[in-house]
């Protein structure tokens, strides 16, 4: 299945792992590489600019395919050193960056002199654009559905794809609620040149997380995640647990007056207790809705080779016979 995606970063199929905090480590991204698609080290999951360099040496030892590295821009506690993240990545050899929050304008001559592809999540049609007109080699357009920050603008992927392929004249995926070969097909039909997938890639034997997250994936519906810090302006989609239900009793007492402080002890620094531990009512943690339709936890190589296939059967064969 070849794509404008396919072709700009050289990857066999259209099929790419975002950047996921305290899960896009060399592991799964190599798996998913392997597999194909197009692996993602998340870049600030690792402390400093030299672990992510020891990172990405350890993702070269295990795939020989593209790879690319997520870096997010966004309004943190402690601001990171984003131009050491940015050299280990030219230092490393890495031509693609996933780039994610706040716009990454500043750092885009680094990026293109260093000969790097830039995609760009986003999560409405103007940001979009606006990662056109800096620069960037593609966009990921993020719907509602997605697990993490959805942005406040609530458009569904039916919508915002469509809506992005009227406009847009750089490939671009569809991101956000993406699990299977139906949702393949259905974001190449709305003018998209693949897919990324986040919670999806979570529930995989390569993820290096503990098994009760996947475990959770799994047993959940798509009923089962919240929507938090809406009040702040920095909506979050998560997996509903009893600390998001904690979040959701202060932000409704609190109401126009909530703030980060507020909150923090449940959103900030759960990550490795959550991911590392286990500990699935230690804090808030990103999950789509598309955790209704995660079944199962197979490879990353069995998961991509079944949707691509199935993506093909269905073009080849029910969509075929409707013409």
């Amino acid at each position: 299945m070849k794509t404008r995606i396919t072709e700009l970063f050289g990857i066999e199929h259209p099929v790419i792992q975002g950047g996921m905090h305290y899960v896009g480590f060399a592991e799964l991204a190599a798996a998913v590489s392997n597999a194909g698609g197009l692996g993602i080290i998340t870049g600030l999951t690792q402390k400093t600019p030299e672990d992510l360099a020891n990172e990405i040496a350890k993702c070269k030892s295990l795939t020989d395919k593209p790879f690319g590295v997520n870096l997010t821009f966004l309004p943190g506690f402690v601001s990171p050193d984003y131009p050491g993240y940015i050299k280990s990545i030219i230092e490393g050899g890495v031509k693609i960056v996933e780039t994610a929050g706040r716009s990454p304008e500043a750092y885009m001559e680094a990026f293109k002199t260093a000969g790097i592809k830039v995609i760009h999540k986003c999560t409405s049609v103007r940001h979009a654009l606006k990662a056109e007109r800096i620069g960037c080699d593609a966009v990921s357009v993020d719907g509602f559905e997605c697990g993490g920050h959805p942005g406040e603008d609530d458009i569904p992927n039916m919508i915002l794809l469509p809506r992005a392929a009227e406009e847009l004249s750089i490939p671009f995926v569809a991101s956000g609620g993406i699990g299977n070969a139906q949702q393949l097909v259905a974001a190449l039909a709305l003018g998209a040149d693949g897919i990324n997938m986040g919670t999806r890639f979570i529930a995989t034997i390569e993820a290096p997380v503990h098994q009760n997250v996947k475990d959770s994936i799994v047993s959940a519906s798509e009923l089962d995640t919240r929507l938090i810090m809406r009040g702040l302006r920095n909506t979050e989609r998560v997996m509903k647990n009893v600390a998001v239900d904690k979040i959701v009793e202060i932000e409704k007492a609190k109401g126009a007056d909530i703030a980060i402080d507020d909150i923090m002890a449940l959103v900030g620094g759960v990550y490795p207790k959550v991911m590392t531990e286990g500990a699935m009512d230690a804090g808030a943690w990103s999950c789509g809705m598309v955790a209704g339709l995660i079944h199962d936890i197979p490879t990353c190589e069995e998961l991509v080779t079944r949707i691509v296939s199935e993506a093909q059967d269905i073009i080849r064969s029910r969509l075929a016979q409707l013409v």
